[in-house]
């Protein structure tokens, strides 16, 4: 199954600085998923002074149940970085069908 992921930060003072404190293990955890092949995309979405405020990521699990378990170790979630979350099951258009 295909999922979208949604996090978005917080808006106090310092919540740029613990995405910033926390972005290398996502990232690093988000590189995990893409060697497997099941992180099909992925990003900051951004304010309008072009600072990152949220996150999207499209994956593939088996199950909202294994997406949950996966994200019970976010370093995203466990610092503080996301306030909340959104995981909707997602269909990609013809254009990405695999």
């Amino acid at each position: 199954m295909i999922f979208l992921i949604m996090g978005r930060d917080g808006s106090d003072a310092d919540a740029h600085n613990r995405r910033q404190a926390n972005r290398p293990a996502h990232l690093a955890r988000g590189s995990i998923l893409k060697e497997r092949g099941d992180l099909l995309y992925g990003g900051a979405m951004l304010d309008e002074a072009g600072h990152m405020i949220a996150s999207v990521m499209i994956v593939k699990f088996p199950s909202r149940a294994k997406v949950d378990e996966w994200l019970e170790d976010e370093p995203f979630i466990k610092g503080g970085v996301w306030q909340t979350v959104e995981v909707r099951p997602f269909r990609p258009g013809p254009w990405f069908a695999e």
